[in-house]
């Protein structure tokens, strides 16, 4: 299918442009939103009437782009998420996530405008690249961790908090040791209990030939 493009589309072109595109791709993206028109004859003549008018409009919205993007530079994000020892979240982060955190620390975003393959897994510092304007994008980061202070000793160490691997050994030796100490306990109050009991049969013992030997004297 042919369309004209309404504004500079990734890979495809830039504004007035006259491409051919999958129908898939035209009828579910571009077309519904605005980005393109049907390259007919008619769309055509309205496109070219229209050209100054939105060539002025995109200059427009590029500028406004462009200044947001100076005010969101550096930009980064905290999303508190509850994860295992070893970073692994308990869900996932996503892009309406990450658009919820860019409003709430005061900029304007529609998660749509938050480029992702995938959502986020795994605690830890990722750069997310984010759409102001067909023409303009920013990377921000986004600081996922299980709390405020982690977060902030991630931005410091640029490392996520996880456990290591020599601390996750550790804990096991550490648990199998209290693991024997408990099996072990049993057969020392056993033992314990085993030789209080000789040593009270070896004193009644010895009463008894005491008793006897005195009966032995007086007899």
């Amino acid at each position: 299918m042919e369309i004209i493009l309404l504004e500079r589309v990734e890979k495809l072109g830039k504004l007035g442009d006259i491409v051919k595109v999958k129908p898939g791709y035209a009828r579910n993206y571009l077309l519904p939103t605005g980005k393109a028109l049907r390259a007919s004859k008619i769309n055509l003549e309205r496109f070219e009437a229209e050209r100054a008018e939105r060539e002025s409009q995109n200059a427009e919205a590029k500028t406004a782009a462009e200044s947001k993007r100076g005010a969101m530079d550096n930009l980064s994000v905290v999303l508190v998420r509850a994860a295992s020892e070893m970073g692994q979240l308990f869900g996932s982060v996503s892009a309406r996530d990450i658009a919820a955190a860019v409003n709430e620390a005061g900029h304007d975003l529609d998660k749509r405008q938050v480029i992702m393959d995938k959502a986020i897994k795994t605690l830890g510092l990722f750069p997310v690249t984010v759409n102001l304007h067909a023409e303009v994008q920013l990377e921000i980061t986004v600081n996922v961790a299980r709390s405020e202070e982690e977060a902030k000793t991630q931005a410091k160490t640029g490392q996520a908090v996880v456990a290591s691997d020599n601390d996750t050994e550790e804990d096991a030796a550490a648990s199998a040791g209290r693991q024997t100490a408990g099996a072990d306990a049993p057969a020392k109050a056993s033992a314990d209990s085993a030789a209080t009991e000789t040593e009270a049969e070896t004193e009644a013992e010895a009463g008894t030939e005491a008793k006897t030997e005195a009966e032995s004297t007086e007899t």
